[in-house]
């Protein structure tokens, strides 16, 4: 149905659904890239007005994208907990950004409703929110999540460690894993990106993650990221798979061009729970989203990007996932152009995946060709910290030399915990306290020998 609103005397007109959600969208240059983004600051508040008119059961009666088009709109649609989204049922858009604000949201209440909410309906209200709302309301919001370490818990910060190396060097991810470990970090996962996508790469970094853990006894996680099928033929050969990782979007094309489906996510999830390798719990799972990903497909639908990236997030609650990830600025100036749209990107996300019920973490990142710096991610990073983000990646002098972009390092994750009053992961940060005086010279001799 289309939307009409008037600001100052002039009347906007909004033809559907996503042109209204599209048009009220804060500024992004991948919505411009797309052409739907609001031709003007007058048409991109009428089209917030209009939206915060709009009822919130409307998302369920009208699709950003046809249930008949669309894997994930099917999804969607069938995950829908009527018995759940009858508390703020008979609210309007605006008026659950309020209700969300108040005293009565409690971060009980809202886990709660997270089965009842639809994608569509938290990146509408997200568009309607300031920056301090995003992150009140997800401060609220506790998603915990176990497989060695217990992840999310109020007053713990964790992170990735993310040893990559452009030629996949043993001996030089050893020693980033090391320096890492050192510095606290890792207790979210140890996580390498490989430069080769082969079989025989992650079964050998694989390997090389496990002897470190089992030599140090070290209560954590690993994932190699390379292609989830290639991960599942080192499972197949007997690798040490504990999480199983994959880039997913918001769109049934958006995927497809990353070359999975969620009945090849499915598959992959009932496979490395069959392993049985997690010692306090079984999620298994570890997505990364990133916004502009469907567009950069040419899979968007015409939707916005910040709508599709919260799409995203309803395939990765399918799965119970250890881990949800939003990489927020690594795809590029031509969707998030500068430090100030990268930092509501990233906060949108982290909010409307927590409000979903989404362990989330962030990769506070930008390119080196993005109209943004490191003071940028310090902003960002501090934010996120505030809104009670899960982890953050630890990435060596926060310089990724692999996969070139700028990140967050050890250090700055030590920043935020002695900021905040932050620690690690209880079972990590035991494991460290009792073990800390030992550390340089095991783990010195176990970097000679990798």
């Amino acid at each position: 149905m289309p939307w009409t609103q008037s600001v100052g005397g002039v009347r906007h007109h909004f033809a559907d659904l996503r042109t209204l959600l599209a048009r009220a969208s804060p500024q992004r240059s991948g919505d411009e890239l797309a052409g739907i983004a609001a031709r003007s600051a007058e048409e991109r508040v009428a089209a917030q007005m209009a939206l915060a008119d709009l009822p919130l059961k409307t998302f369920l009666d009208d699709f950003a994208i046809p249930c008949e088009d669309d894997e994930v709109s099917r999804l969607i649609a069938e995950q829908h907990d009527a018995a759940a989204f009858a508390i703020v049922s008979h609210l309007t858009v605006g008026e659950f950004r309020d209700w969300l604000l108040s005293e009565q949201a409690s971060g009980e209440i809202l886990a709660r409703l997270a089965p009842g909410l639809t994608p569509e309906m938290a990146a509408a209200v997200s568009k309607i929110m300031r920056l301090q709302d995003l992150i009140a309301v997800a401060a609220k919001i506790r998603v915990i999540t176990r497989f060695r370490t217990t992840i999310g818990l109020p007053g713990r910060l964790s992170t990735r460690l993310q040893p990559n190396h452009p030629s996949d060097d043993p001996a030089a991810i050893a020693a980033s894993i090391i320096d890492g470990l050192l510095l606290e970090s890792g207790d979210a996962v140890i996580g390498i990106n490989p430069a080769s996508d082969s079989v025989e790469t992650v079964v050998n970094l694989l390997r090389l993650i496990e002897k470190l853990r089992l030599h140090l006894r070290i209560p954590v996680q690993s994932c190699v990221l390379a292609h989830i099928t290639t991960q599942m033929e080192a499972l197949r050969r007997g690798a040490p798979v504990d999480l199983l990782f994959q880039s997913i979007a918001g769109t049934e094309a958006a995927n497809a061009s990353f070359g999975v489906n969620l009945a090849l996510l499915g598959e992959a999830h009932d496979a490395a729970r069959e392993l049985h390798r997690g010692e306090i719990g079984d999620n298994v799972m570890y997505f990364e989203t990133g916004q502009g990903s469907a567009l950069s497909a040419d899979a968007h639908h015409g939707v916005d990007q910040q709508t599709c990236e919260a799409r995203a997030y309803a395939v990765a609650r399918q799965f119970r996932p250890m881990l949800v990830n939003t990489v927020v600025g690594f795809i590029g100036p031509e969707y998030l152009y500068d430090g100030k749209q990268i930092a509501r990107a990233g906060l949108e996300d982290h909010f409307c995946g927590k409000l979903l019920g989404l362990p989330m973490g962030c990769d506070v990142c930008y390119t080196n060709h993005a109209e943004a710096d490191q003071d940028d991610m310090d902003s960002l990073l501090t934010l996120l910290g505030a809104a009670g983000v899960n982890y953050i990646m630890g990435v060596p002098g926060a310089d990724d030399i692999m996969l070139n972009y700028q990140s967050t390092s050890f250090h700055d994750a030590l920043y935020l915990r002695a900021l905040l009053g932050l620690r690690p992961a209880p079972e990590f940060e035991q494991w460290f306290e009792q073990n800390r005086r030992e550390l340089p010279r095991a783990m010195s001799l176990l970097a000679a020998s990798a």
